[in-house]
């Protein structure tokens, strides 16, 4: 396993749809590298395309800073059902580093995924979970989280980026 480097904005590879992944074992050294990588960044989720893998999969871990590891592998990832509560908060990117933005999302989401043996499960998702699960889901569609914001606040959080780099 190791590290991988991970893409920064505006790398035109994050604007990019992903295409759906065929024989899942392929991946199975590509997922054990993301998870390595997200662990060190140190982020919650990662998805395919922000390691150059224009794929469809994420993998994602939402409670390992506070606790245990659960680690998530999504494969061909789809989101079923949208609750039709919303929360905003805020959210950073590991390829926008230093950058957060207030993002509104589903409070619950229902996901269908394939994991690494190829078995299709479906899993209800809130809170954190929800979140992550949504914002790794929109890297395969090659949607940035400061795509979901108005014209203003997006320009502000591009502004703020370029001022890091």
């Amino acid at each position: 396993m190791s590290v991988l480097p991970v893409l920064k904005w505006p790398d035109p590879r994050l604007a990019q749809v992903c295409a759906p992944v065929g024989d899942v074992t392929d991946l199975r050294d590509v997922v054990a590298d993301m998870f390595e990588t997200m662990y060190a960044a140190p982020g919650r989720g990662l998805a395919g395309p922000q390691v150059g893998v224009m794929a469809r999969v994420f993998v994602m871990d939402a409670g390992w800073k506070e606790g245990a590891k659960t680690p998530l592998a999504c494969i061909n990832p789809e989101i079923l059902v949208r609750s039709e509560e919303m929360a905003d908060g805020p959210e950073g990117c590991l390829s926008v580093p230093g950058v957060t933005a207030e993002v509104a999302r589903h409070r619950a989401i229902t996901l269908a995924y394939t994991d690494l043996d190829g078995v299709r499960h479906e899993a209800r998702m809130t809170g954190a979970a929800a979140i992550i699960a949504q914002h790794e889901y929109d890297h395969l569609d090659g949607v940035m989280h400061f795509d979901r914001l108005g014209a203003a606040e997006r320009a502000a959080v591009l502004a703020e980026y370029e001022a890091l780099a």
